[in-house]
């Protein structure tokens, strides 16, 4: 009787062994079907654009400078970002440090993260334009920027405390 008790002690045992490494290899099993080869590299990263405090009143034929910064979460070496414009009061010209001109609602390169634009009033009314950076994923970022007709003379704008007037009425 004793040999039959170590007979089943003993097949216990490997049939608990047996189950545990069964249970291991399922486990493997399942563990190896879920992986997946491909890394998963994110390219498309929020961004926001960044600018110095403008003047918010000018006169016809004054141009307002508008520092912008490039702020982006993360980097991707293949991201391209553009920048575009639309009018929607007023009449003026916007181009940028490189002396581009833009047209509304063309997009354009975006070379640097530093960038300024300028603004040249050109008429005597109140102008507001939309300015729009996007990349190439589809993210965008949209700031509206509006100037009132100035009719002092010799007067900084109001909201330009942080600028000062240059030759040719560039604020910087």
């Amino acid at each position: 009787m004793n040999m039959n008790r170590l007979n089943n002690r003993t097949k216990t045992k490997r049939n608990m062994v047996k189950s545990l490494a069964a249970f291991c290899v399922g486990l493997l099993a399942f563990g190896f079907a879920s992986c997946d080869d491909e890394l998963d590299v994110m390219q498309a990263y929020p961004f926001t654009v960044e600018t110095m405090p403008v003047p918010k009143e000018l006169k016809q034929g004054e141009t307002a400078e508008i520092r912008c910064e490039l702020v982006r979460e993360g980097e991707f070496n293949g991201a391209v970002y553009t920048i575009r414009y639309f009018q929607y009061d007023g009449e003026g010209t916007l181009k940028l440090d490189n002396g581009l001109i833009f047209q509304p609602n063309d997009r354009y390169l975006l070379e640097n993260e530093k960038f300024r634009l300028y603004y040249t009033s050109e008429c005597d009314e109140s102008q507001s334009l939309t300015i729009t950076v996007e990349d190439n994923f589809g993210n965008s970022f949209e700031w509206e920027t509006e100037f009132n007709n100035d009719t002092d003379t010799g007067e900084v704008p109001s909201g330009a405390d942080t600028l000062t007037i240059k030759e040719g009425g560039v604020y910087q």
